[in-house]
């Protein structure tokens, strides 16, 4: 995506038209559509101007994905009672097979002795930190995350 589309995308994601990023960037409708459609670029002012209207950062209009953007957007507003109707594992199962499978690869010994590790490790955290139980999975459901990642 080029920064014409990113800034189409982030304009309609802030729910906003041409004529009101215009008026409140201070410039014509025409302007806007010259940045969207990639004949003109607005400059750095003009950019900062824009991130803050539509609700973001200057790294984030200019990389913008509108793809991200709408994921981000459903995790956001999915409410609580609908998550907990959700069957996690099995909805990620479609994408990573080997949450549908590993029950039966690892056998439920394996299973149990990982799991008291996880949950030694998540008491920790919740006592460490005062953290509810469900701050501490997350936050260490995102430290296994940032190891795995390190060690890609």
């Amino acid at each position: 995506m080029n920064l014409g589309e990113s800034l189409g995308a982030a304009r309609r994601a802030a729910g906003m038209t041409q004529e009101a990023a215009a008026e409140a960037v201070g410039v014509s409708r025409q302007t806007i559509s010259k940045w969207e459609t990639g004949e003109t670029l607005p400059d750095i002012a003009q950019c900062q101007k824009l991130a803050a209207l539509y609700g973001t950062d200057l790294d984030h209009l200019v990389a913008f994905d509108a793809e991200v953007q709408r994921v981000l957007d459903a995790i956001r507003h999915t409410a609580e009672s609908v998550e907990g109707k959700i069957d996690w594992t099995h909805a990620w199962a479609g994408k990573y097979p080997i949450l549908a499978s590993y029950p039966q690869q690892m056998g439920s010994g394996d299973i149990s002795r990982y799991a008291g590790i996880l949950a030694a490790l998540l008491k920790e955290i919740e006592d460490a930190y005062g953290w509810s139980r469900q701050d501490a999975m997350l936050v260490l459901k995102d430290i296994l995350y940032r190891v795995w990642k390190a060690g890609s």
